[in-house]
């Protein structure tokens, strides 16, 4: 079993990489990644490993950020001191989530659920379980969004909105009728609720309708710029790191 492990404490990431060895003696620790930038890297330039252990709260960010960036199809197993991202972690291919300190058998029971897991959902049909599963643990995505202009209460469709963004800390969005509305919930919590199936999250200010994008550019170090549909206060751009998960998205896979 080929394991990745992302813990940005040395002494953990021996730690627990000693552990996995004692555990299991067919393991091999095939990497171990300390920070966002370096895993998204390691995730791009090599085949996906068995299993990811990984802790949360990583030097230059929230290990979210990593599933964000690049498509993980690995189960991963959350080491972690909080308990408050338990449900960031269920929205990815969390197979368990560990509390520090972490032992022995919380490891061993991981591993075991793991092995469970991997005999019951072989190809075939048991993808098809395993994709009820996880989506049994996702929440419901909203199909509309309440927005208040003066004294009123207007509903307004997900699938018409174009594009969420954020300008001077406050989010906006624009339908694809070109309505304009200004919303109190971060584009984080917005993310959380709305369907990836439909919007993608371009950069820190965006999050985008595929419905409304007209073109993908190439831009400077092999970023992309996207044109869409209605007017945006700045150029929507996509780092090299996201680029290849955007085409991906905008053909539906």
């Amino acid at each position: 079993m080929k394991v990745l492990i992302i813990e940005d404490e040395a002494k953990a990431a021996r730690e627990l990489a000693s552990m996995l060895k004692e555990l299991e003696e067919d393991i091999e620790i095939i990497a171990t990644t300390d920070s966002i930038e370096q895993t998204v890297s390691w995730l791009q330039e090599h085949p996906a490993p068995d299993l990811i252990f990984s802790d949360i709260q990583l030097a230059d960010g929230l290990c979210f950020e990593i599933f964000q960036q690049q498509e993980v199809k690995s189960p991963v197993i959350f080491c972690t001191a909080f308990d408050e991202y338990l449900m960031n972690a269920f929205d990815t291919n969390a197979l368990s989530y560990l509390l520090k300190p972490v032992t022995k058998e919380k490891v061993s029971k991981a591993l075991q659920k793991y092995q469970d897991m991997k005999a019951v959902f072989q190809p075939t049909a048991g993808q098809e379980q395993l994709q009820q599963l996880i989506g049994q643990l996702r929440i419901n995505y909203k199909s509309a969004l309440l927005v208040y202009e003066k004294e009123k209460i207007i509903p307004v469709q997900v699938k018409d909105i174009a594009c969420f963004y954020l300008d001077k800390s406050q989010v906006h969005l624009t339908t694809l009728q070109h309505q304009h509305y200004v919303l109190s919930t971060s584009l984080d919590e917005l993310e959380k609720m709305i369907d990836p199936v439909l919007f993608f999250r371009a950069n820190r200010q965006f999050l985008i309708n595929r419905n409304a994008i007209a073109n993908a550019a190439r831009f400077f170090a092999r970023k992309l710029v996207l044109q869409l549909t209605v007017e945006t206060p700045e150029t929507v751009v996509v780092s090299k790191a996201r680029a290849a998960q955007l085409l991906q998205w905008m053909e539906g896979s």
